[in-house]
């Protein structure tokens, strides 16, 4: 059984192709349902989020699992197969296990390092689990994935500090309030940046979050994706009054806040600390704002500078995160080859243990007289023995490294001890006829 990925991602198409391939804006399991009507594939998972789409497939037959594959992608968008084929990315195996163990750990994220993509694997592995999908290869693989993430997350500092702009904002604030519970937050403007930093703000627990726009619509719809409250643009001196952080972002082409706004409101001296988020180009507000006692203003450009200095930071653990990722796809590649032993193992166990029993067998007059306890003594001892003669040459053949030295050393265990089914075994072989005439007079 071999593993295979196709899929599209921000590295191969474009942002309308990738829409058209998206999986996570449709009923997911309704797409993993439709994907296991494919016979090649054993086992799936579908793994799809706003940057790609991807598809993980068990099969023992990989060129018929990519036909289908590639079929059931046309059919399922109901776009022809010539349109996304040349954005179309495709790995087998040790391949296939290097890009999710990288997707996993951050790697080949927009942002390298962004946290999010480790829980979107780990939910597209549960949903094809629910569908019961999944089996022991990607079982094992995807939770395999999940270590290497971890791995990189805790032994690197690839997804240590802010690299966007609403997340630099965030981390400023926590470390101007600490714990950002109960809070209460102004969203000045409802575009799409402000729409994230409040997003964000929500999801590190503050408490209130006003939004208002010169479009009440924006502001209710806003409001209402963050569980906040809008409130009307003429209340927003009143808004800042009250607030202890404010995101601005609006398209104005001059000042909304200034100075003489805030001492109005608050007067020269503030008690607690106001902070302010100014992310407009223009910006909305006036520089002279930061100047007063216990108001802390940054604007996108003191954004941008976090952001560039955590970037370059990341850069420098990516080798890091790199070897770890090409030391887990190494022992995976151990375990999986293992796997190809498993049946001459089991058999080579077997056949030993047939020898045992039946030499037991032929001694059971000459152990009539033992006591069960000592009888069972025997027994244990003699199974911990030929545990111990197998365990080496276990070892070596499950540790072989690569598949064509592996296969021939089973072919030749295989064939010196007769162990495939359907070969004759005679009371030679389980050891009785091989004992000589003097081991019988011996025993």
């Amino acid at each position: 059984m071999q593993v295979i990925l196709l899929g599209v991602s921000h590295r191969t198409a474009p942002v309308e192709l990738r829409e058209r391939l998206d999986f996570s804006s449709r009923d997911l399991g309704a797409a993993i349902q439709a994907l296991a009507l494919r016979p090649s594939a054993a086992e799936t998972v579908v793994l799809s989020t706003c940057n790609r789409s991807e598809i993980y497939v068990v099969s023992s037959d990989p060129a018929r699992a990519r036909e289908e594959v590639t079929g059931f992608l046309s059919e399922y968008h109901d776009m022809p197969a010539a349109a996304f084929t040349p954005h179309l990315f495709a790995h087998d195996n040790e391949a296939a296990v290097r890009h999710l163990f990288r997707v996993a750990a951050g790697l080949d994220s927009i942002v390298v390092g962004e946290p999010q993509i480790l829980g979107q694997v780990k939910d597209a592995f549960q949903a094809a689990a629910e569908h019961h999908r999944t089996g022991p290869m990607l079982s094992k693989l995807f939770h395999w994935s999940f270590l290497v993430g971890k791995r990189v997350r805790t032994e690197t500092g690839l997804g240590e500090g802010a690299v966007s702009v609403s997340f630099a904002a965030v981390a400023l604030a926590r470390k101007i309030f600490g714990q950002l519970n109960g809070r209460r937050v102004l969203v000045v403007g409802a575009g799409e940046i402000s729409t994230l930093t409040a997003q964000h703000l929500r999801a590190n627990g503050v408490g209130e979050i006003l939004v208002t726009s010169r479009t009440p619509a924006h502001a209710e719809a806003l409001a209402a994706s963050v569980n906040g409250r809008s409130v009307p643009w003429d209340d927003l001196a009143q808004g800042v009054a009250v607030a202890d952080i404010v995101v601005t972002a609006t398209g104005s082409q001059r000042p909304i806040i200034t100075r003489a706004h805030i001492e109005a409101v608050t007067g020269r001296h503030r008690r607690d600390p106001l902070f302010i988020i100014d992310i407009a180009v223009p910006r909305d507000v006036e520089a002279a704002v930061g100047d007063i006692e216990q108001v802390f203003l940054y604007n996108v450009d003191d954004l941008q500078t976090i952001v560039q200095e955590n970037l370059s930071r990341r850069t420098s653990e990516v080798e890091r995160a790199e070897a770890i990722v090409a030391e887990e796809v190494s022992k995976f590649g151990a375990w999986h080859r293992s796997r190809g032993a498993v049946p001459t193992i089991v058999a080579l166990r077997e056949r030993f243990d047939r020898i045992r029993r039946s030499e037991l067998s032929r001694l059971d007059g000459k152990l009539s007289g033992m006591t069960p306890e000592a009888k069972a003594r025997v027994d244990e001892v003699t199974r911990l023995i030929v545990e111990k003669l197998l365990l080496e040459p276990t070892e070596q053949l499950k540790g072989l490294p690569d598949e064509e030295t592996q296969v021939a050393y089973t072919e030749a265990i295989n064939r010196l001890f007769r162990l495939r089914e359907g070969e004759s075994i005679s009371p030679v072989d389980e050891g009785a006829a091989e004992v000589t005439p003097a081991d019988r007079r011996r025993t």
